[in-house]
């Protein structure tokens, strides 16, 4: 599955989200773009998920008609250590991941 690490999240992520092939936001030269934008350009580029910590998108968009499915992670804060127990969560949920949703993983 191919996801994109919102620029509010370490690019060290990626290596804990194999086998998904997982860009980031720098990668992708694409900081400072807003949410709607960004995930109008990220389904346009094949992306299936967003992953941000950002819990205020999903009042930002019209979930009804959002291009591509968000994870948003509730976690303390941005640092490795508050994210990566979430992971074995965040692998089981997106194996299961519905086109065009939301979800929280906690």
């Amino acid at each position: 599955m191919k996801l994109l690490l919102d620029e509010n999240l370490p690019h060290e992520l990626r290596r804990l989200l194999a086998p998904h092939d997982v860009y980031t936001i720098g990668y992708m030269k694409w900081a400072g773009i807003s949410n709607g934008k960004l995930l109008a350009k990220a389904a346009e580029q094949g992306f299936y998920a967003v992953i941000t910590l950002d819990s205020g998108i999903e009042f930002q968009q019209n979930l009804s008609s959002i291009p591509c499915s968000v994870v948003i992670l509730e976690a303390l804060s941005n640092r490795m250590r508050h994210l990566r127990p979430l992971i074995p969560s965040l692998l089981a949920e997106l194996k299961t991941l519905a086109p065009k949703t939301v979800v929280r993983v906690r």
